[in-house]
């Protein structure tokens, strides 16, 4: 697989509510590498904290083959996650600059996804659209748990709490999914600004009629999207 067979394209937006967009969106068609980190924190730490992620994942060299891209992506991540935990503590001890994270890898006929926290990894194939990722927050926890459905969980008053994010207090670790690309398969990321303003049903149906990045904007936005939104698309 080479750049020659993927079409991509990315957008992000501050919402219809919020003044200050956190969100940071990478494109790296050429090395295979995609992502969209959601920063949180007060005082700009989230902006802070979704850049320092962008940055690393920008300076990867290419060349690199598929296990040491991987590596690198950890090992990148785990530095941005150690430096937002020392630049936090230095701001006080209630302080916090994190950040989730999605990253798609695609290399020679397979993917890897890597993500801490909410943002999302859909893939659509063979005219359904599956969702790759499982939400490191506390409405998935409770909804595995039987205590929430599904369909409640973005309204819950307790949906933007995440159990893991890049930066935050304690240990991180990306979790990880990993499979063989098919002809014709479509990769979304986002942030959860898309899914709190799109239902799945909504996202599903823009898939299937090839509707691109700044398309799914739009939509969040028409829907008066209260959180920053951002997607990154791409088609094999």
């Amino acid at each position: 697989m080479n750049a020659a067979t993927i079409a991509c394209s990315a957008a992000t937006h501050p919402g219809a509510v919020r003044p200050r967009n956190e969100d940071q969106v990478v494109s790296r068609p050429e090395i295979g590498l995609w992502a969209v980190a959601d920063g949180a924190g007060g005082h700009g730490g989230g902006e802070q904290a979704s850049a320092a992620i962008a940055a690393a994942l920008e300076s990867i060299p290419p060349g690199l083959t598929a296990a040491e891209m991987l590596a690198q992506v950890r090992l990148r991540i785990g530095g941005v996650h150690a430096a937002l935990q020392s630049r936090a503590a230095a701001r006080g001890p209630d302080a916090i600059m994190a950040s989730t994270l999605v990253v798609l890898l695609l290399r020679g006929g397979h993917f890897a996804a890597l993500w801490a926290g909410d943002s999302r990894l859909y893939l659509w194939r063979g005219g359904a659209m599956h969702r790759v990722t499982r939400d490191h927050s506390l409405v998935q926890e409770m909804v595995e748990a039987g205590q929430l459905r599904e369909e409640e969980a973005e309204l819950h008053p307790q949906a933007n709490v995440i159990t893991r994010a890049v930066g935050q207090p304690g240990a991180m670790a990306l979790d990880k999914v990993a499979d063989r690309v098919l002809p014709g398969d479509c990769f979304l990321l986002c942030s959860d600004g898309l899914f709190k303003a799109l239902e799945e049903g909504s996202i599903a149906a823009m898939l299937a009629s090839g509707a691109e990045a700044p398309d799914f904007i739009t939509a969040a936005l028409d829907r008066r999207a209260r959180d920053n939104v951002s997607v990154a698309l791409v088609r094999v």
